[in-house]
C-alpha cells in the first residue's frame, strides 16, 4: 500500500510557504503606501521668501523686544537677510557664507566676522541663527541626537543639536500633501550673552528661484 502522507506534507509546506510569501509581499506593499503618505518636500538649496519677525530677549536683566519684516535669499553658497523696521527703515543687511559673515547697518561701517552669532549679538543685541534657519524655514532640523527631523502638523516640535526649541505653530495649507511652514516659534535659554531669546516668524508663501 502506497503512503501518500509525505507528498501531502510537501504540498502543505509548499502552500504555507506561498501564503507566507504573499503575506510578506502584502506587508511590504503596505509599508510603501505608508511611506508615500508621509512624503516631505525636497530640501531647496535655493530659496527666496519674506515675512514678519518678532524678537524678545533678556540681556543683563533687561528685557527688550522688537518687530519688523524680513527678506530672505538663500543659495548653495550664501544667505542674505534684510531686516526692516515697522516704519520701513532697513535695520540690518546680513550676508553669510561658510567662511564669513558680514552685517551692514544704516550709517554704520560694514562689520565682518567668522561667527555670525557673536556678530549679531554685539551689534543687534540678539543672535539670529541663520545657519539653522536655512533648514527650519523649510520644516527641517537636526535634533539633539543628531538625527534629521522633518516637521509636519502631527510632528511639530523639535529641540535642535545646538539648543534651539523649534515649534511649527501653523502651516500654509494643512490639507496639502506636503504642507509648508507658516508660523514658527524659536526659543533658547542661555544663548551666549543673551539670557533668554524668543523669535517668532510668520512666513509668506515662498518663491523658488
Amino acid at each position: 500500500m502506497t503512503d501518500y502522507r509525505p507528498a501531502r506534507r510537501r504540498a502543505l509546506l509548499t502552500a504555507l510557504g506561498l501564503s507566507a510569501s504573499l503575506l510578506l509581499g502584502g506587508c511590504a506593499s503596505t509599508g510603501g503606501a505608508a511611506l508615500s503618505a508621509t512624503t516631505v518636500a525636497p530640501y531647496r538649496q535655493t530659496l527666496a521668501l519674506q515675512g514678519s519677525i518678532g524678537i524678545n530677549y533678556l540681556r543683563d536683566g533687561k528685557r527688550e523686544s522688537l518687530t519688523g519684516t524680513f527678506q530672505w535669499q538663500q543659495t548653495p553658497a550664501a544667505t542674505d537677510v534684510t531686516l526692516v523696521s515697522p516704519t520701513g527703515q532697513t535695520v540690518a543687511v546680513l550676508h553669510v557664507t561658510p567662511a564669513q559673515a558680514s552685517l551692514q547697518q544704516s550709517g554704520q561701517p560694514l562689520r565682518t566676522a567668522a561667527d555670525l552669532d557673536s556678530l549679531t549679538t554685539q551689534t543687534l543685541g540678539w543672535s539670529l541663527p541663520v545657519a539653522g534657519l536655512r533648514d527650519w524655514l523649510q520644516g527641517y532640523a537636526t535634533d539633539a541626537q543628531g538625527q534629521r527631523f522633518s516637521a509636519s502638523p502631527a510632528r511639530n516640535t523639535v529641540v535642535t543639536r545646538d539648543g534651539w526649541k523649534v515649534e511649527y505653530m501653523t502651516w500654509q495649507d494643512e490639507q496639502a500633501t506636503v504642507p509648508q511652514p507658516k508660523r514658527i516659534e524659536l526659543t533658547r535659554l542661555g544663548a551666549g550673552e543673551v539670557e533668554e531669546l524668543a523669535i517668532r516668524i510668520a512666513i509668506r508663501p515662498s518663491v523658488e528661484e
